[in-house]
């Protein structure tokens, strides 16, 4: 397995100035959408390709083959991007090891109540973000890099 540089929870998955901003950050050129709902969906790849800066390469995967590509490959600075933190936790069952995952954007649902300013959580995506803490992952909310972070584990 190789190095990742950011996981980072956002449903709204590649987006203008955020992403740029990350990508400067982290220097990462690999960006992993993990979705399997958007990796089995050719139209909506399509548009998200056309939002990825020149000089960035993307898969977009569905869990499964995510966890053989991360499992199997050797990569530097990866970006892993998905909508929902369950996505993460799956992959943690699957053996896929994570130390630290950024809550960027969780926005408001029927099923979301407002969690921290302006990200959102169901009281099902709180029980994995405990489970994610509970296997030793540092969980913490930060919307751009030039933000300070506020740990999860605070606010559970």
């Amino acid at each position: 397995m190789g190095k990742i540089t950011l996981a980072r929870v956002d449903d709204r998955l590649i987006h203008g100035q955020v992403m740029t901003s990350w990508l400067q950050y982290t220097g990462a050129r690999h960006i992993l959408i993990i979705d399997d709902e958007t990796a089995n969906d050719e139209f909506t790849k399509t548009i998200i390709s056309m939002a990825v800066p020149n000089g960035i390469q993307l898969d977009v995967f569905t869990i499964a083959e995510a966890t053989s590509f991360l499992s199997e490959n050797n990569f530097n600075d990866l970006i892993l991007l998905v909508k929902s933190p369950l996505t993460f936790l799956q992959l943690i069952e699957r053996g896929i090891p994570l130390k630290e995952i950024v809550v960027g954007g969780m926005g408001a649902s029927a099923e979301r109540k407002s969690f921290y300013k302006n990200i959102s959580a169901s009281e099902n995506e709180k029980i994995v973000l405990k489970k994610l803490i509970d296997n030793g992952v540092e969980v913490r909310i930060q919307v751009i890099p030039d933000q300070k972070s506020v740990s999860v584990k605070n606010l559970l």
